[in-house]
């Protein structure tokens, strides 16, 4: 019994005929408008993240066989924590706040993918990520969060394998992430008007202007849209 197998990268709930699934499946003549809907209806609930998918066509009779892999454990914490991406200065900038509970739902969802041995040692993998995106865990930055759980301040919430929020931590969460994004507001807006000053002073050396503002502690993401690196260097052959 012949079988052909096409694995490829959908966004969820967005499987079409077009590349590069159609064009895949044509070949093996299976009924490629059945394949999308199945898997459509799969990953409904994936919406906004790209997921594995694998498609297995019996040749012979044209029966498929659809299995799904799982998101990038950053695509499942945003989805978690309602955002369309990470903090772009997660040392400073914290975008959002997630409870034990979350960090369990994704570790259980990727542990086939994860190393650590058990359910606790995966959720500190997890908690590792979020670090990396700017993210809180419980009200603290993650490298806390993850010292928390290896001193075992979670363990019977982990061993308990709990994943679902209470509507009282829904609406906390939601407070807590307006708030973040207020303050991170308003710090950007003082960077700014702080690299401004800078450019004002050094504006015919912008590369000076560069410098001075590292130097005060301007993230490097508004240092280059204030004063882009092409402009500092045409400013210093000038």
């Amino acid at each position: 019994m012949a079988k052909q197998t096409i694995e490829t990268l959908i966004e969820g709930g967005k499987a079409t005929a077009a590349p590069p699934l159609g064009p895949a499946l044509g070949p093996t003549g299976v009924n490629i408008g059945l394949v999308v809907a199945e898997i459509n209806k799969k990953t409904a609930d994936l919406k906004g993240m790209q997921i594995p998918v694998k498609v297995t066509i019996d040749t012979a009779t044209k029966e498929f066989t659809i299995e799904l892999g799982t998101p990038p454990a950053a695509a499942l914490i945003k989805k978690e924590a309602g955002i369309q991406k990470g903090s772009g200065n997660p040392l400073t900038d914290k975008v959002a706040d997630l409870k034990i509970v979350q960090l369990i739902k994704i570790a259980k969802t990727k542990e086939d993918s994860l190393l650590g041995s058990d359910l606790k040692a995966k959720v500190k993998e997890i908690a590792g990520t979020c670090q990396s995106m700017g993210i809180l865990i419980e009200g603290m930055p993650a490298h806390q969060a993850i010292e928390s759980i290896t001193e075992g301040q979670y363990d019977e919430i982990i061993k308990s394998g709990k994943t679902e929020l209470t509507e009282e931590e829904k609406k906390q969460l939601a407070e807590e992430k307006k708030k973040l994004q207020e303050d991170m507001e308003k710090r950007r807006s003082e960077f700014e008007a702080k690299a401004k000053e800078i450019l004002k002073v050094n504006e015919k050396e912008p590369k000076k202007a560069r410098k001075a503002m590292v130097e005060a502690g301007i993230p490097q993401m508004i240092i280059d849209e204030i004063v882009p690196e092409e402009k500092a260097a045409e400013g210093g052959k000038k």
